[in-house]
């Protein structure tokens, strides 16, 4: 188990892609404190995890709110015992799907990326002092090939996750001396509810269909299959362990070749 008594923190803990890391997380020996926005499915998986023998617990809190992140870290190294050993920041939203960017509202724009951006920056800001005070520490961020390359209609979505890859990079530079490792997995489209949602609303604004819209991803992968979150999850726990210990300001992209 890479991650045996590791602490872990993880944003968008439950749901979809984000369930899936957690779980691996909690299958590899880590005490998890499981964060998003919707306490039900979140409080559901920590009774499973707890059910199964792992230490967890949820805490609600909205990860794009200064005061309620900085109180949810509080609460989390009270129930570590004081220590943030790993943070994964997997929290994030789609933004406007099909719309080109003369059409995107500047509400729509400023919402995705005080999502994906804010909401990752904020649970490094007030973890990285602990971090920082241990002389060790892993943060995991969750971006998206599509900030490796142009994302046609999606000016908003790729335009957070290409801020990953800056936000990711200036960290480790800043906290590389403790011997804290930043790093980024860029996934693909993931096999989830999500690219579910996605697929369909692509073929309703076309006029396609749903096998039409998921045909043309596949169709655009050099392995011409689509990532599933346990293919994220796998990355999630190599730049979480010491395995890459001498990794730091890069981003591992998992996609089956699409940002190739």
């Amino acid at each position: 188990m890479r991650l045996e008594d590791k602490n872990v923190i993880i944003t968008g803990a439950a749901m979809g892609m984000g369930g899936t890391i957690t779980r691996q997380l909690a299958r590899e020996g880590a005490n998890l404190v499981l964060v998003a926005r919707t306490p039900g499915p979140l409080e559901e998986l920590a009774r499973e995890l707890q059910a199964s023998g792992s230490k967890a617990t949820a805490i609600a809190c909205d990860v794009t709110n200064d005061e309620k992140v900085k109180n949810m870290v509080e609460k989390a190294k009270e129930f570590l015992n004081g220590r943030i050993d790993i943070l994964v920041n997997s929290a994030g939203a789609t933004g406007p799907i099909e719309t080109p960017v003369w059409e995107i509202t500047a509400e729509d724009f400023e919402s995705v990326l005080r999502k994906n951006i804010i909401g990752s920056f904020l649970p490094m800001k007030y973890t990285l002092p602990s971090m920082i005070e241990a002389k060790y520490g892993k943060i995991v961020n969750i971006g998206g090939a599509s900030g490796m390359r142009g994302y046609r209609y999606r000016a908003g979505y790729s335009s957070s996750k290409w801020a990953i890859r800056g936000l990711t990079r200036t960290a480790a530079l800043d906290c590389g001396e403790y011997n804290i490792n930043v790093n980024a997995i860029m996934p693909g489209i993931v096999e989830t509810p999500r690219m579910e949602k996605l697929c369909h609303e692509k073929a309703r604004i076309k006029g396609t269909s749903y096998d039409d819209e998921y045909a043309d991803y596949v169709a655009e992968m050099a392995l011409k299959r689509v990532t599933t979150p346990q293919d994220v999850a796998n990355a999630v726990v190599f730049l979480a362990s010491d395995d890459s210990k001498n990794i730091t300001g890069q981003e591992m992209v998992v996609c089956g070749g699409w940002a190739v």
